[in-house]
């Protein structure tokens, strides 16, 4: 896959951008706070519609203006497509397909899929669960778009639980109270399920990826291992802590032997059996909103624990994994994920900079590698291989200042 033409209207900080986009490896370099992490986000966008950097829409929005717009040409091998998509903060996004009519935005999903790597990754180390859950179900999104879909109505299901739940704890328990709790409950088991078993299909897809991956950056002997808890298995308690100090030692949760109907089951049971303990603390205990995904080299929790280049090479391993997954499950040719590498160069030494350049270059691989979008803002941080399409970037309101790399540099006022 690869964009031909980005555009960007109210934007971050760009009223109006366009950007013409090479095959291959195209890098974008410039002084900070010039706009180049907006370009790259925006690019990831379109594939998950949502952010890299910031967890609501709001922000993505130039002051003053009411919505952003991001338009693109998309190609995947011979085949092209528009795309067209509107961020109205506090209102339904929309989106264009061919410069069609207006659908929900989530129609969108699945015709372009990215992979982003950026400084923020480091949090999916050492951040909370919700950083690694995210990481999940973006990717289980760009695998099967319809679950777009069903993420937004489990969450909507949540909300309206958790806010029966502070109804009772002020109100009191009433026969009314319980009715309507055993219809959110039904509702979030079976949303829940479906969320859970998409999850636990993609940990599954990633696991031998990660171990390679982490291997390749690394060189270390030391095994990448991914597993999934959840306040279903008894691997995480209400709290979202581990359990036991075990968890490390074995990759498979149990409830990956489950299909989406033993899921369902199995969560409303919890949801019955956590009743009274809800009751108290006025919110949901169990669900796939608790889970987290526990990170380990042998049997030893990254977090925490490993050095910050065992940090970096695993975080980076997560991001490679998904980008083999994505490939995988589609082989054909011009189908390869976009690869987005915000500003991470400067974030790693020497060695794990020049490992992960041959990597995204597809070197030692038999398939030819897809559109790579770099961002840097010192050019000796981008390896050399990487340089067939660069440009500065001068601006932070306007990309008319992009210019070929190479061309003298316009020196900060």
């Amino acid at each position: 896959m690869r964009l031909s033409q980005l555009t960007l209207q109210d934007y971050r900080s760009y009223a109006q951008a366009q950007l013409a986009l090479e095959p291959g490896p195209n890098v974008l370099l410039g002084f900070n706070g010039v706009g180049k992490t907006n370009i790259a986000e925006a690019v990831g966008y379109l594939s998950s519609l949502s952010s890299h950097r910031v967890t609501n829409d709001a922000p993505l929005v130039r002051h003053g203006a009411e919505q952003a717009i991001i338009r693109a040409q998309a190609h995947r091998g011979t085949q092209a497509a528009f795309l067209e998509v509107e961020i109205n903060p506090g209102r339904s996004n929309r989106a264009r397909i061919n410069r069609g009519s207006p659908v929900r935005a989530t129609e969108i999903l699945g015709i372009l899929r990215t992979v982003l790597f950026a400084p923020e990754d480091l949090e999916l180390i050492k951040g909370p669960p919700q950083v690694r859950r995210r990481l999940l179900d973006t990717l289980a999104v760009q695998l099967q778009p319809a679950l777009g879909r069903v993420r937004q109505d489990y969450e909507k299901v949540l909300r309206q639980r958790n806010a029966l739940l502070k109804s009772i704890r002020h109100e009191g328990f009433t026969s009314t109270h319980e009715s309507t709790l055993a219809v959110w409950d039904m509702q979030l088991a079976d949303t829940g399920a479906r969320l859970l078993r998409a999850r636990l299909q993609v940990l599954s897809a990633l696991r031998p990826h990660v171990s390679a991956a982490y291997h390749e950056l690394s060189q270390s002997v030391r095994t990448a291992r991914v597993r999934y808890l959840s306040s279903l298995d008894g691997t995480l308690s209400e709290d979202e802590e581990p359990q036991t100090a075990s968890a490390a030692a074995e990759d498979l949760s149990p409830l990956e032997l489950a299909d989406t109907a033993q899921l369902s089951e199995q969560l409303h049971a919890a949801l019955q059996q956590a009743r009274k303990r809800e009751r108290e603390r006025a919110i949901t205990l169990v669900g796939p909103h608790r889970d987290d995904v526990l990170l380990s080299l042998d049997t030893t929790p990254v977090k925490g624990y490993a050095s910050h280049g065992e940090t970096w090479s695993f975080a980076l391993a997560l991001r490679l994994a998904a980008y083999r997954v994505m490939i995988e499950d589609d082989p054909s040719d011009g189908a390869q994920p976009i690869l987005i590498l915000d500003d991470v160069f400067a974030e790693l030494d020497a060695r794990r900079r020049r490992r992960l350049a041959e990597l995204a270059a597809g070197e030692g691989s038999d398939s030819a590698p897809g559109q790579l979008i770099i961002t840097a803002a010192v050019d000796d941080d981008v390896p050399q291989q990487l340089l067939a399409n660069a440009y500065r970037v001068e601006s932070q309101d306007q990309l008319s200042t992009v210019t070929p790399f190479g061309a003298p540099v316009q020196e900060q006022a």
